[in-house]
């Protein structure tokens, strides 16, 4: 899937060098909700371990072809929030140089199309830490609405002591952008 600036594509083990170039920010993880990493070879296993599916895609920047940030969905029986069964949950996070450059905007539509289109899901859901504002200004930007829902997720790094804002996308806009699966 790709706009003018990023594609989303699968993660690759050659990925490792620049997934821990900013997986090793200390800004970037806790903000999201996982642990800061430690070397190369940890962010090769969260590569092999965790980004190993297909659910869950590389943000890559086609200026650089670097990979700069993830983007996912967690089904009903991974999320982090109480959803349907036949909902999904949505999460992304990019590196701190391409932070408020409508990077991770872009890359939220782009999996808005292939869970809706691709995937049927009939409800979309997000959540962010209450310390992250900016997250919630990508969600309401993509159309998401906040459900007013505080919940504690002991999934993610300090999730059981800081709150996430739980969000719902509204349905009524329908996304025009037209995705390309690459």
């Amino acid at each position: 899937m790709e706009t003018d600036r990023i594609v989303l594509r699968r993660w690759q083990e050659t990925d490792a060098a620049a997934l821990f170039r900013y997986a090793s920010d200390p800004e970037v993880g806790p903000r999201a909700g996982w642990p800061v990493h430690e070397s190369p070879e940890e962010s090769l296993d969260v590569i092999r371990t965790y980004f190993n599916n297909d659910a869950t895609w590389a943000i890559v920047f086609k200026k650089t072809n670097e990979p700069i940030g993830c983007i996912g969905y967690y089904t009903h029986e991974s999320s982090n929030i109480n959803i349907g069964e036949n909902d999904c949950e949505v999460g992304y996070w990019v590196g701190r140089p391409y932070w408020n450059k409508g990077i991770c905007t872009e890359a939220l539509r782009l999996m808005l199309e292939e869970c809706l289109h691709v995937k049927h899901f009939e409800n979309i859901w997000a959540d962010h830490f209450t310390g992250n504002p900016a997250s919630g200004k990508v969600l309401k930007k993509c159309g998401f609405v906040d459900t007013g829902l505080l919940n504690k997720c002991s999934r993610l790094v300090g999730g059981d002591k800081e709150l996430v804002k739980v969000f719902k996308y509204n349905g009524k806009d329908r996304l025009s952008i037209t995705a390309k699966i690459v």
